[in-house]
């Protein structure tokens, strides 16, 4: 294990119930290791994943990682206190690879069941801050973590548009974000294709997410 410098914080006795998928935005793994390092950039997770495959852990995972900053889950706000972060390495404009897709599988599998973490606590940045962060972004592949049976993907449907909103709030987003940044944060995970106004296909997968995934349901304790 590579240790980051801070090693983590205490978590205050609560434990992860989510994970927290990231890019790095930089130019490779080695530029984003020597920043998750460096104790003046106050930024840390608890693993790296290269381009390569090769997966580096830095904080422990019982322990606090700075990796969220401000956002919201559900009722969840201090998101570092109650997550395990994953930065992959990626600058946000290319997919990522089948190495590292398949390393990032093969942690969550390990990491899921110790922690007694449902697939759909397994979100993006943008998820619980889409007015600062768009990342991992739409290049990255949730399809095939939901059928790896390691994060969730909505089934196809339509529905009024009026249901895209409060089906989002129960799946888990911010009641404070803008109906535009919901939109934003929806399409970068689950429909990155789409274009244009909210859609009736865009609401009838936010039902299928409320209904099916209601974010209290997996949550732990406060």
């Amino acid at each position: 294990m590579t240790l980051s410098p801070n090693h983590g914080e205490r978590r205050g006795g609560l434990r992860p119930d989510l994970v927290v998928l990231h890019y790095t935005a930089m130019a490779s793994a080695r530029e984003a290791l020597e920043r998750l390092c460096d104790p003046d950039a106050e930024v840390s997770a608890h693993y790296l994943i290269a381009e390569d495959g090769d997966v580096v852990a830095l904080v422990p995972e019982e322990r606090r990682a700075w990796h969220a900053g401000a956002g919201r889950w559900g009722d969840v706000r201090d998101i570092n206190s109650r997550s395990i972060g994953i930065e992959l390495a990626n600058r946000g404009t290319h997919p990522f690879s089948h190495v590292q897709m398949t390393a990032l599988e093969r942690l969550l599998g390990e990491i899921l069941p110790r922690w007694s973490i449902s697939p759909e606590r397994v979100i993006g940045h943008s998820d619980m801050t889409p007015a600062r962060k768009k990342d991992p972004g739409p290049r990255f592949d949730w399809r095939r973590l939901a059928q790896a049976g390691l994060s969730i993907w909505p089934d196809e449907g339509v529905a009024e548009v009026e249901a895209f909103s409060p089906s989002l709030r129960a799946f888990g987003y911010d009641p404070a974000i803008s109906l535009d940044l919901l939109l934003d944060a929806f399409r970068w995970r689950f429909r990155p294709w789409a274009t244009g106004p909210l859609s009736p296909r865009d609401a009838g997968a936010a039902l299928d997410l409320g209904r099916r995934f209601p974010v209290d349901r997996g949550a732990g304790a406060a």
